[in-house]
């Protein structure tokens, strides 16, 4: 859905809460007898949080299964978008598509979205923030939209990641949003999978908004304690505000949760390899949340 009709124009005010990792967790935790921890990690498996697609074959059968589910439930299903080529410039979450496959690859997920079905997708996490940072990118700007483009015509509300308050500066982000351009843009997505309190999101993000005239959301999976300006698996944070629509047209639309609580950022501060589920730190970011 294109930007000339505000995102939340559609009878769906809740988002679907697919099965992912947490659940198994919590399960594994419930056959263990380990009663403390299943009730924390509930709090995590309570919420309902956004599928990643990153880049697998079967992709349009794994768009199709949850975004049915979500449609018959009446929810908004929330996908991410992420397989960029020169994805995360070579760090933990390196990866992403070829660039002659990038396109034909975003058509499949287009394909497996169900009619009439209200559906969200984070398009490319920190792919717009770190644009020109490393070779192997291709023309991202124009990966961006042509992606854009796709998701939009199959009937999809895309949402921009722009990286974080922390990042690049509002000014800079906003310019760097033109140049994708906003035709088909519901939105921006901000804070996808770090720990900048909502707070500020919200002061960068109207910056933003003001400049390019979208609405945005908020990643608040783990942002309960803020950030220590470090991105990897940081120790000490907690979740953050549970997902769910502002009830406004501008500004912060949504609070979301796009990056899965307890799954590591990579193999640093003791994690396992990025995507991988992390009992300790799991743990850690439900018992500290208030």
């Amino acid at each position: 859905m294109s930007n000339d009709a505000t995102a939340t124009d559609h009878a769906a005010s809740s988002f679907y809460d697919a099965p992912n990792q947490v659940d198994s967790a919590l399960q594994a935790a419930l056959d263990e007898g380990r009663d403390d921890d299943a009730a924390l990690i509930e709090r995590i498996a309570s919420q309902p949080i956004a599928v990643w697609l990153n880049g697998a074959d079967d992709v349009t059968s794994v768009v199709s299964e949850v975004s049915d589910a979500a449609t018959a439930a009446d929810q908004i299903a929330l996908f991410v978008v992420y397989n960029i080529p020169g994805r995360d410039c070579g760090l933990y979450s390196a990866g992403g598509a070829e660039e002659d496959e990038y396109v034909a690859w975003v058509g499949k997920v287009a394909a497996g979205l169900a009619d009439g079905a209200t559906t969200w997708v984070i398009l490319e996490p920190d792919g717009l923030a770190s644009l020109g940072d490393c070779d192997g990118q291709g023309d991202r700007v124009a990966f961006l939209a042509e992606a854009a483009a796709i998701l939009d015509d199959a009937g999809a509300e895309v949402f921009l990641d722009v990286g974080h308050s922390g990042w690049q500066s509002s000014d800079e982000i906003a310019s760097r949003i033109e140049k994708v351009g906003t035709e088909h843009l519901a939105g921006f997505a901000t804070n996808t999978s770090n720990y900048n309190t909502t707070a500020d999101e919200q002061a960068w993000g109207e910056r933003v908004a003001a400049q390019v005239g979208l609405p945005y959301i908020v990643d608040t999976s783990r942002n309960g304690n803020g950030s220590t300006g470090e991105w990897c698996n940081p120790r000490g944070r907690a979740l953050g505000e549970n997902p769910g629509l502002t009830g406004a047209t501008e500004g912060m639309i949504a609070t979301v949760w796009a990056k899965v609580p307890g799954e590591s950022d990579g193999e640093c501060n003791g994690g396992p390899a990025a995507g991988a589920w992390w009992d300790e730190i799991a743990l850690e970011l439900a018992g500290n949340a208030g």
